[in-house]
């Protein structure tokens, strides 16, 4: 008996060495992958490098080139603020990798944007106001243009900037505005209606008569004119007012960011304004931009834009049904913008835009 029961508990001890030892081996593979696993600093290299440069893009965009390849700059430029999009996809996946390389990273796309944008997402309006300008592009095709008139005339502007009339349409804007606004101008396709006096209304040209000129299929049945000056007498003064529907800007496989025409229409209605011997001056108009891109110098040299000073939000404007870019602008001069809102959706692809503006 007490051979067998030392022959047992030999084996026994051998079989607790046996477990003894593979619970070792176990522990010692554990470690030697936990020490060649990454830390969280090492971990998420990529993201970080792709935070690293959202920022730097962001940071830099003044410095991408425009010239040979297809307007870039000023594609990224008026695509700007999406960029911020980027930060919480780039977030997301530093924090699944458990990377804090790339958390810290991401503060400085952060801190850029919010330099950038930051100061858009608070309410900058202020009650008051001497006068009360509006602007939309009505679309050539828009299918109800008397309704856009009623709701246009409903808005309470004393000044309203209409572009893109046909000569088709331009007959019903002019009955449906009649009663609400006694002055008005038309020239090709841009007008101006006012519950007050206007004088020296006249074309402005700012048309890009070359081979790559606007061709859009619309622009066939519109007259050729695109801008106009008028002077609104109002009881503090004469306000000098400019509407303007500038050429066209195009995605093109082969040619790029194609602004060819609307940059030369900026360059010839900056001249304008600038010889302007105005002191107070209003832009209305679909600029086919935002003032973020850097084809709009010579225009946002002079003036500043109302949305920007005195409003709530980006105010996108375009396309109507789920706006991306605010192309629609008002830029003053001289004047001080207390508040710039959207209006609600009337018929056109384009979202009205209004600002109060003070002496």
């Amino acid at each position: 008996m007490t051979q067998v029961d030392t022959a047992e508990t030999g084996q026994g001890g051998a079989g607790r060495r046996e477990t003894d030892a593979g619970t070792w081996r176990a522990r010692i593979r554990r470690a030697i992958r936990a020490a060649s696993r990454p830390g969280p600093w090492k971990r998420g290299l990529v993201l970080a490098a792709l935070a690293l440069l959202l920022g730097l893009l962001m940071l830099l965009h003044a410095k991408i080139p425009n010239r040979g390849i297809g307007n870039l700059g000023s594609l990224v430029e008026t695509f700007l603020p999406w960029f911020g999009l980027f930060i919480p996809v780039l977030l997301t996946g530093a924090l699944w990798r458990r990377s804090a390389s790339a958390v810290v990273a991401l503060l400085l796309p952060v801190v850029v944007w919010l330099n950038l944008f930051g100061g858009l997402l608070s309410d900058k309006s202020h009650p008051g106001g001497d006068l009360t300008v509006a602007e939309q592009n009505v679309n050539a095709n828009n299918p109800d243009p008397a309704g856009t008139a009623r709701d246009l005339a409903a808005s309470g502007a004393e000044v309203l900037a209409l572009v893109e009339l046909t000569p088709q349409a331009t007959g019903t804007y002019e009955k449906g505005l009649a009663e609400a606004y006694p002055y008005h101008t038309v020239q090709g396709t841009v007008g101006l209606w006012s519950k007050l006096p206007l004088s020296d209304t006249q074309p402005i040209d700012i048309m890009d008569y070359g081979p790559l000129a606007d061709t859009k299929p619309v622009d066939k049945k519109m007259a050729s004119n695109r801008a106009l000056r008028a002077t609104v007498a109002t009881d503090h003064g004469p306000l000098a007012v400019y509407v303007a529907h500038l050429g066209s800007i195009r995605v093109m496989p082969r040619g790029g960011f194609w602004t060819a025409s609307r940059d030369r229409g900026v360059q010839a209605l900056g001249k304008a304004i600038a010889a302007d011997p105005s002191e107070r001056v209003v832009l209305l108009g679909d600029l086919n931009g935002t003032m973020d891109d850097r084809a709009f110098a010579d225009i946002t040299s002079q003036m500043h834009s109302a949305q920007d000073a005195a409003g709530d939000g980006f105010g996108f404007t375009w396309p109507a049904k789920f706006p991306v870019l605010r192309i629609d602008q008002i830029l003053v001069r001289g004047v001080e913008p207390k508040s710039s809102w959207v209006l609600p959706a009337t018929g056109s692809d384009h979202l009205p835009v209004a600002a109060g503006i003070s002496w």
